[in-house]
């Protein structure tokens, strides 16, 4: 793919004014630039909007559209560049020359240039011992009738990540600042009852990372205690680091399931800030699959960028060569997804990041990659696993619709029952021949 031209360049500029097009439009402009991001735009880029929006009178969706399209080119390290022509005379003009470039930067993707070394440095938490009313378990916070979702239960163990990963939606739920722990976690969970009938899956990396903070508060082992007791649970601890010191020195119960969310280094650099590197993720993998621990890896989200899909090939043969599919128990594909409040939070964050440098295409009332876009990302890795593995480890699409399955798998389940069904019947199958 070829390279798209990302110099610097002045933003368009427009002749002298000699009067406003409309007489009460300053005012009108006071009204609703608060409702766009123009108060999150920089100095000189609030004063060139309100330029543009006077000269040519734009309308609130216009001045929406113009704030968004300048924001996101700026968090991609990019100046609007002064296309053709270099001084608009109509709105059309204006308008079509930041949009041209937006989409046309979107389409290509983005550059992750090599980085002089790995940045491991953890963005300031400030934590916060709180007594909760209720154990935090319930059903998967993001589950749709609309797309194929496996009915995890999530256990909040600890609500925000210490991880800055530029395209977490946590922080919208919890703010940026504080994490949350519930000093009565571990007596709330051994009250808890459950039917030893039924199979339960829970997963405990939804609200945060499920290793980064250790035992702290003795959170930790208060899992492991409850997965002993409860065999009918299957527990996944769901992560992007490699603390797995104190799963070293525990005793492990068979029906622990350990995930890692998996990225190639180059993603991992600019856009998982404070996450282990690759390297560590995957050593972390094997020495607990060399305990006999059951492992998975989540490839979500999955990237497009330019080169990408090389390194991914890579990724999926380095998985091939240090593990063996009997060790592993699944492996899930997704990519981003948003919903409009989260998208509207990391513009207002203004992060430095090319995360949303993509087309954005409206499905299942989200806004992800197009469906051709995702089916070749999906194909693409999915087709990078040998027949062993594809027959034996449990391949899964998180929340996308069943048409997707088909063009991916082969095949598809008839709804989110069926899903969570052959999950829990192979996961109960592998915890049975890793036990043997």
């Amino acid at each position: 793919m070829e390279r798209i031209a990302e110099k610097a360049a002045p933003l368009l500029n427009l002749p002298p004014l000699r009067s406003p097009m409309k007489p009460d439009y300053p005012e009108k402009f006071s009204r609703i630039a608060p409702h766009t991001l123009y108060p999150h735009l920089a100095p000189e880029q609030q004063q060139q909007v309100a330029t543009w929006a006077t000269h040519f009178a734009l309308t609130q969706q216009e001045l929406r559209q113009v704030c968004e399209w300048l924001r996101d080119l700026t968090m991609w390290q990019v100046t609007p560049l002064a296309s053709a022509p270099p001084t608009p005379t109509h709105k059309k003009q204006l308008l079509a020359s930041l949009q041209q470039q937006h989409q046309t930067l979107a389409a290509a993707g983005p550059r992750f240039d090599p980085l002089p070394q790995h940045r491991e440095t953890t963005p300031p938490r400030t934590p916060q011992w709180l007594e909760r009313n209720q154990l935090g378990l319930g059903n998967c916070p993001v589950a749709s009738e609309r797309t194929r979702c496996c009915n995890l239960l999530t256990l909040d163990m600890v609500e925000n990540c210490g991880f800055g990963c530029s395209y977490c939606s946590i922080q919208t739920f919890y703010g940026e600042r504080e994490v949350r722990f519930d000093r009565s976690f571990a007596s709330k969970l051994a009250q808890l009852t459950l039917d030893p009938e039924k199979t339960y899956h829970i997963g405990t990396g939804q609200s945060s990372d499920s290793l980064m903070w250790g035992n702290s508060h003795g959170a930790l082992q208060a899992l492991l205690d409850f997965a002993a007791r409860h065999p009918n649970v299957i527990l996944e601890l769901k992560s992007k680091s490699a603390n797995i010191a104190h799963l070293l020195r525990a005793e492990l119960p068979p029906n622990l399931l350990c995930t890692w969310s998996l990225n190639p280094q180059p993603v991992i650099d600019h856009e998982e800030h404070g996450t282990a590197p690759l390297a560590k993720r995957l050593e972390a993998a094997r020495t607990l699959a060399d305990r006999g621990v059951l492992i998975g890896f989540h490839f979500h989200p999955i990237i497009r960028y330019q080169g990408g899909e090389a390194d991914y090939r890579a990724l999926a043969a380095e998985l091939q060569r240090r593990f063996t599919p009997s060790e592993t128990a699944l492996i899930s594909l997704g990519t981003l997804t948003y919903i409009k409040p989260v998208l509207r939070t990391l513009r207002q964050r203004g992060t430095p990041s090319k995360i949303l440098q993509m087309p954005l295409h409206s499905a299942a009332g989200k806004l992800s990659y197009p469906p051709e876009v995702k089916r070749e990302l999906f194909r693409t890795l999915y087709h990078s696993f040998s027949p062993a593995w594809q027959q034996q480890v449990f391949f899964y699409l998180c929340m996308e619709e069943p048409a997707l399955w088909q063009e991916v798998f082969g095949y598809q389940y008839p709804d989110n029952e069926h899903f969570e069904q052959a999950m829990l019947n192979h996961y109960r199958n592998a915890i049975a021949r890793s036990s043997a």
